[in-house]
């Protein structure tokens, strides 16, 4: 297995702009590659400490879902990224994370990957849209900012299980235009990542909600909004705004959400 590592040297002279900003650690296997970057964020770990694991034993979604990985059919990895400012300024993070990586998966040549808010990411599968990938954001306060753990996992292969209920699973490999070289992925990922973080950094969600909506899978399209497995609304998905809260129009008008799995049922 020791073959199928990230070594970070091949990385180097692939990360353009993000040389510098990064430092890329890789394992065998862990826990979770959050787990490990939240215990070396404790120690003192700087911004851009990112951590790639070809197996995670305890791999985690939104809401403390598994997420199954595996080597060469997968790559999960995390970035430690300090922010100033107040919780209040990492609102629509996870969305804005969704761009980046949407912007990545782009460059390779999978130009027909779509975000769903809040922090998944699509691609075309038999009978519509499956699930390429999550994101999952934990932020704490620091001493001088905030700190965010991005954990982003992405299938190169579409995995042979589906979670009950949810979305066939989609695998990025046969979207791109060349190999699934995971050291050029990786690469491209951090590159995408440092260019949209100095963004959020600067202005915030709203300097990137158009371009997320661009990528909405639903936009306009009618949704449920489901919170652990019931309704909570319905109507009409007209995107995000500047705050990263889900925009659904339905009779009462024009409704922000900030919390829900958003799962497109018909009307």
């Amino acid at each position: 297995m020791a073959a199928t590592l990230i070594d970070p040297a091949l990385l180097v002279p692939l990360l353009g702009p993000a040389l510098g900003r990064v430092d890329v650690d890789n394992l065998e296997s862990c826990d979770s590659t959050s787990s490990e970057l939240s215990r070396r964020a404790a120690r003192g770990a700087p911004s851009g400490t990112v951590v790639v694991a070809d197996q995670q034993t305890a791999g985690r979604g939104r809401r403390g879902r598994g997420w199954v990985s595996s080597p060469e059919d997968s790559l999960t990895f995390s970035l430690l990224w300090r922010f100033s400012g107040n919780f209040e300024r990492m609102a629509g993070l996870s969305l804005a994370v969704g761009v980046a990586v949407a912007r990545a998966c782009e460059a390779q040549g999978a130009t027909a990957v779509r975000l769903k808010w809040p922090n998944d990411i699509l691609a075309p599968v038999a009978g519509g849209l499956g699930k390429l990938g999550g994101i999952l954001v934990e932020l704490s306060a620091g001493r001088q900012g905030m700190e965010a753990i991005i954990g982003i996992g992405l299938n190169l292969q579409a995995p042979p299980v589906t979670v009950p209920g949810g979305l066939a699973p989609a695998g990025l490999a046969p979207l791109l235009t060349g190999p699934a070289d995971r050291h050029v992925l990786l690469a491209t990922l951090l590159r995408h990542l440092v260019q949209v973080l100095d963004v959020f950094e600067a202005a915030g969600f709203a300097a990137l909600a158009e371009e997320w909506g661009r990528r909405n899978a639903w936009q306009d399209q009618p949704v449920h909004l489901l919170e652990d497995g019931r309704v909570m609304a319905s109507g009409l998905c007209r995107g995000a705004d500047d705050d990263g809260a889900l925009l659904l129009e339905g009779p009462q008008g024009l409704v922000r959400h900030y919390a829900g799995d958003l799962s497109l049922r018909p009307l």
